[in-house]
């Protein structure tokens, strides 16, 4: 189990080499270079990204290292990985004009060479499963010839393969790394100099005061302070490791079931990913692949997201009516003069950004650099709001390099990713898989929703949610799509479902941390897990049957009248499902809820 979760802790690892000042000025260069693109203007494709690839080398091949073995075979890759980028870059116009096909032997090699980087970065960044589903499509497109029947292919020439996907604008440079380069990094920059800053306190305090002293209210704390940071996080496994630093003894010292406690971190934790304005870095990705602006995703996001959330809160209600759930005691709850001041640090990035985008007409990425400037300059004050510029260096340079090493992380995984897709584009396979799935499904779409859910799991259990959204929609949202569903809406059931191995057995990446930290078996915790985050395996199938839900942006009245109908049919079932009631009134419940959101 072990093995199979470190992909979906990665990111919240920590390493073993010491925060030096070569690693703050690293860190600094980094964050530099992808603010710079925002402000510079338009920079070609195979300059931008290339540069990318080469600064995020040193954070997964270096900084991580664990052994001597590791460090040194780490310096050796990144150099020469920094001057095969440093080679595309500078021949980007020379490399245009060839088409993606390689005439010269030094080529070849640095694209071979580029490749087997790729691979090697994404495995040290997250593992082996993300990778091995790589190279055995690499494989495939070399090979593929000989596979027999209608999923072989005719064959690509060595030069066109490796030369489409490491100098041409696909592959390695394609518009997935686009995304990476330009928009996921800028966002994963604000939430480092967020969660530098006192932000992260003012989620906790603003969660207490309004929570705190409700029923279950160390349980609805972690909630409300796991969806403000998921929502700049992005990361299951980062959020559970830092909220639930504080909610996790907070319900244990109430004397709430262990078990309990760390499934209503994971769960509340693992609702980052689909929280807007990040969604772990897929609502950008979900802009390219969709072609829809980014703010319109925000929207058909939210209510969803909220529904979610709203399940786990009635949840730790039903749970209520088995355990004594205690409020927090009010000694323990912050001051109003704290919470506002606290509140400051992620209020005024945050209304700023939103500011920006919609009032001020301006692209998601550039809203955020101006937000990112709002919150750095919040590093020069602490939680008393006093001001110290030792104080500001420390912050910022921890923000800075949280930055270098969450892009890089981000980045490794999707340049990995971008391999995948690269095949499937010059293979074809993606069409034969999306055929093979219309013809299991008998060209239905409920079947093929099944289908595809499935898929997600699957895939979501080997490789981090971002990528296996990207593969599995990849090859099922075309199906999905030609059935009827709406482009948005299959890709945002695709994305959900990819999150379902954050909490679904056997991998649950966030539950083992959660675990870990209370001190409580994985699997108890991962069963209470399941109960309370039971919204997750049901709302993707309530956005088909209800898709009004998603159009909040063009239909606020219908999709708000959806919404409060998947909220009543999601707190029978909740209640059904976890609360200590009669199981002939329980199946009733969960019946009658079933019907509210599938058949009224």
């Amino acid at each position: 189990m072990h093995a199979l979760s470190s992909s979906q802790t990665a990111d919240n690892a920590t390493p073993n080499a010491a925060v030096s000042p070569g690693w703050i000025a690293l860190g600094v260069v980094s964050v530099g270079f992808h603010l710079g693109l925002i402000f510079y203007g338009l920079t070609p494709a195979l300059v931008s990204r290339p540069l990318h690839m080469a600064l995020l080398l040193p954070w997964v091949l270096i900084y991580i290292a664990k052994t001597p073995f590791q460090r040194i075979s780490g310096w050796g890759l990144t150099l020469l990985g920094v001057a095969a980028c440093a080679y595309i870059a500078l021949n980007e116009a020379a490399l245009a004009n060839q088409y993606g096909f390689i005439d010269t032997h030094l080529q070849m090699a640095i694209g071979l060479f580029l490749i087997m980087l790729a691979l090697e970065a994404a495995r040290r960044a997250i593992g082996w499963p993300l990778p091995l589903v790589a190279l055995l499509a690499l494989l495939y497109g070399a090979f593929g010839q000989y596979v027999p029947g209608a999923f072989g292919h005719p064959g690509l020439p060595l030069q066109s393969m490796v030369g489409s996907l490491t100098i041409a604008e696909g592959g390695l440079w394609g518009s997935l790394t686009g995304v990476s380069v330009g928009v996921v990094a800028i966002f994963v920059i604000f939430g480092a100099v967020l969660n530098a800053g006192e932000a992260g306190q003012g989620f906790m305090n603003l969660a207490s005061a309004v929570a705190g002293r409700l029923t279950g209210g160390a349980a609805k704390v972690s909630v409300i302070s796991s969806a403000l940071m998921g929502s700049i996080s992005g990361s299951a496994s980062a959020n559970v490791a830092s909220t639930g630093a504080i909610t996790i003894p907070s319900m244990v010292r109430l004397r709430y079931p262990r078990s309990f406690a760390g499934a209503v971190e994971a769960v509340a934790s693992s609702g980052g990913q689909i929280m807007p304005p990040l969604m772990g870095a897929g609502a950008f990705v979900m802009v390219e692949l969709t072609g829809t602006p980014y703010t319109q995703i925000m929207a058909a996001a939210t209510l969803p997201a909220v529904l979610y959330f709203l399940t786990v809160w009635v949840g730790i209600n039903a749970y209520a009516t088995r355990h004594d759930l205690q409020p927090i005691d009010a000694s323990e709850q912050p001051a109003a003069k704290e919470v506002l001041i606290t509140s400051l640090f992620f209020a005024v990035p945050f209304v700023l950004l939103l500011e920006r985008i919609f009032n001020g007409g301006y692209t998601p990425q550039y809203a955020a650099s101006i937000a990112i400037f709002a919150g750095a300059a919040l590093l020069l004050f602490d939680v008393t709001l006093r001001f110290s510029l030792p104080g500001f260096a420390t912050r910022l340079a921890d923000a800075v390099v949280t930055a270098g090493r969450q892009i890089g992380t981000i980045g490794a995984i999707i340049l990995c990713a971008s391999l995948v897709i690269g095949v499937l584009s010059l293979t074809g396979l993606g069409v034969k898989i999306t055929s093979g799935i219309l013809s299991l499904s008998n060209d239905l779409l409920w079947p093929a929703l099944l289908l595809t859910a499935l898929a997600c799991l699957i895939l979501g259990m080997e490789v981090p949610t971002t990528a296996a959204y990207v593969i599995c929609v990849s090859v099922a949202g075309p199906a999905l799509i030609s059935l009827g569903l709406e482009p948005l809406l299959a890709h945002l059931f695709v994305f959900w479902y990819a999150l379902l191995s954050t909490i679904t057995p056997p991998v649950c990446g966030g539950v083992f941390i959660a675990a870990g930290m209370v001190g409580e078996n994985w699997l108890k915790v991962a069963l209470k897990a399941m109960a309370l985050g039971i919204g997750l395996y049901i709302i993707p199938l309530a956005m088909v049957a209800n898709p009004e839900v998603i159009r909040l942006a063009f239909n606020p009245t219908g999709a708000l009248l959806d919404g409060l109908k998947i909220a009543a049919g999601l707190t029978a079932i909740s209640f059904g499902v976890i609360a200590r009631k009669a199981i002939w009134l329980r199946v009733i419940l969960v019946v009658a809820g079933a019907a509210v959101i599938f058949l009224v």
